[in-house]
């Protein structure tokens, strides 16, 4: 299986767990590892990023949950490279049969995330329109690989996340 980790983190040398999980990532021959904030200071390359998708069998967008949301410039390219007629719409099936996994990392604990928490809703509740998405352009939407807390997190923590993290992308769904 060939995983394509799509990382948005617009600080990612400041990053404690974010990076962390890259140079794990690194390690792997099937994985490839894409930085969208290293890779574009202008235009995305449209083609470019449709041709890396086409080319795996898993895609993984990783990134610190900002406003609850990705950092803007997944958004972009989402709205850039998964167009009409390629990633849904009429003829837009290239990413059928793929299967798509969230990457994500808070700087609050779990705690937060749940009715009656800080947050008020849990990520699994804040990461739908993810989902949404998963579900229009014909993905097979997998569990989200979650980890709370980076602010507080012990460098054993976070290496051991790393491991199980590459772990689990990495693992065939059956």
């Amino acid at each position: 299986m060939k995983v394509l980790v799509i990382i948005a983190h617009p600080a990612i040398e400041q990053s404690t767990v974010n990076k962390a999980w890259m140079e794990e990532l690194k390690k792997h021959d099937n994985i490839t590892v894409h930085e969208l904030y290293q890779e574009y200071k202008e235009e995305i390359d449209v083609k470019r990023e449709q041709e890396l998708c086409e080319a795996h069998d898993r895609i993984v967008w990783q990134f610190p949950f900002y406003w609850y949301s990705s950092p803007s410039l997944l958004k972009e390219w989402q709205d850039k490279v998964l167009t009409y007629g390629w990633a849904y719409g009429a003829n837009g099936n290239a990413l059928h049969g793929k299967e798509l996994i969230l990457a994500v990392t808070t700087g609050s604990g779990e705690e937060k995330y749940r009715a009656g928490g800080l947050n008020h809703y849990s990520m699994s509740e804040l990461l739908k329109p993810f989902q949404a998405t998963s579900n229009l352009i014909g993905t097979t939407f997998l569990p989200s690989y979650l980890f709370y807390g980076t602010s507080e997190a012990t460098k054993e923590e976070i290496q051991k996340s790393a491991k199980e993290y590459a772990e689990y992308i990495l693992t065939p769904l059956s």
